[in-house]
């Protein structure tokens, strides 16, 4: 029905989430009615973000520079690390502009039904991390689900023998929820009232 270059760009659209047939197609016809610059604008930034976005070596964040400008920040507090299941979730927080200590992203969440192993995740990364740094409190911020609670269990099992403070935000967030979705309150109150994990 379309030429094909259009059809290809309907395509492309339908590869990001959430967007079906009909959104795809809109996108593209709005593609369309864009100036050239913007065109290219849109192009370079794809291109260039697919380019230069790395995970910081030090926390797996997403950054475009050598380390992270959380990591090379000499005003965060050393003394707290919250740990969490993807770099979005360390936009999320740095959003709401409360916390600030440290961040590390551990690669998903351990599901032994899914075949993810703690090794699958990296966490040797992380227990290294913390072993060689001074860290007094571990806040574990992961959705609220079987695997987030695995996950964190393990955690407290393998740092159990070091004097550090493990927590992990407090449960006003709705079980199997994707923190992608959560609301600024809610997530804001949930790190206020962290618990011990038990």
């Amino acid at each position: 029905m379309y030429p094909e270059s259009l059809e290809n760009l309907i395509e492309c659209f339908k590869y990001l989430p959430g967007i079906g047939e009909k959104t795809a197609e809109r996108l593209a016809f709005s593609v369309l009615e864009m100036s050239d610059e913007r065109v290219d604008y849109f192009q370079e930034s794809i291109k260039s973000a697919k380019t230069f976005i790395h995970s910081c070596p030090i926390c797996n964040v997403l950054t475009d520079q050598e380390q992270c400008n959380i990591c090379s920040s000499d005003v965060r507090d050393d003394s707290l690390l919250c740990v969490v299941e993807d770099p979005k979730s360390v936009f999320l927080f740095e959003k709401l502009g409360m916390f600030k200590g440290r961040y590390h992203v551990v690669k998903g969440l351990i599901s032994p039904k899914e075949g993810i192993q703690p090794e699958d995740i990296e966490l040797g990364k992380l227990i290294e991390r913390i072993k060689n740094a001074n860290f007094k409190e571990i806040i574990l911020a992961f959705r609220p689900s079987i695997e987030g609670e695995t996950t964190s269990l393990y955690i407290k099992r393998i740092l159990g023998d070091l004097n550090i403070k493990i927590s992990k935000i407090a449960s006003g967030i709705p079980i199997g929820a994707d923190m992608e979705y959560i609301d600024a309150m809610t997530l804001e109150r949930a790190l206020l009232d962290r618990k011990n994990v038990e």
